[in-house]
């Protein structure tokens, strides 16, 4: 069997839900050439209870940050949340900890306001939401910020746009990562047409 990533999703109330739900459908419905699961995704807060979403989706993640395993790549979504959660110590640098392990750290949306808040994006490129571009660049002007692009792929670290840009983002880690072919069949399953 080839190797089986370990895929994180972040959660935190008045997370936005596309940003967190399509990652995770892409991931998780991807099926290799043997017909294996090459991703294996779990969503993790930080005391494991149950999480908000926005408009009031419930969700009871599988980990805290005390009992989450070691992850290969970590999806930090966006929305509203984010903001109140920038200010939260223990989170960021929760994220700074995983990012000394993990292989890719991604976002979605405002989701890339917490790792500037970390200081992973600093002399970076990248993108956020249309709607925060401007309050990016603004808040943290040693990140290139991007516009008008899905995602930004900057090696071990792959911003990308508002809400459904995360799906294209996913798909191309799933180029990345196990191949086009396995890309393609999974967009075919989904009915998405990808545009990377």
């Amino acid at each position: 069997m080839s190797k089986k990533w370990k895929v994180g999703i972040f959660l935190f109330n008045d997370v936005e839900v596309l940003d967190f739900a399509g990652p995770f459908e892409v991931f998780s419905v991807t099926y290799d050439n043997n017909g294996e699961k090459p991703f294996d995704v779990k969503t993790v807060s930080e005391t494991g209870e149950m999480v908000q979403a926005r408009n009031g989706l419930r969700i009871l993640p599988d980990y805290h940050f005390e009992n989450a395993p070691e992850f290969d790549i970590l999806v930090i979504p966006g929305g509203s949340g984010t903001r109140e959660i920038e200010h939260n110590q223990k989170v960021i640098h929760w994220i700074q900890q995983q990012m000394q392990s993990v292989t890719l750290m991604t976002s979605v949306c405002t989701g890339a306001f917490l790792l500037a808040k970390a200081g992973l994006l600093t002399k970076r490129k990248c993108t956020t939401h249309w709607g925060s571009l401007e309050r990016l660049q603004k808040e943290y002007p040693a990140i290139d910020v991007k516009s008008e692009v899905k995602f930004v792929d900057e090696g071990n670290i792959i911003t990308s746009a508002g809400i459904s840009a995360g799906i294209n983002m996913s798909f191309h880690v799933l180029q990345r990562l196990v191949g086009k072919e396995t890309a393609n069949a999974t967009a075919h399953r989904m009915e998405y047409d990808m545009e990377l």
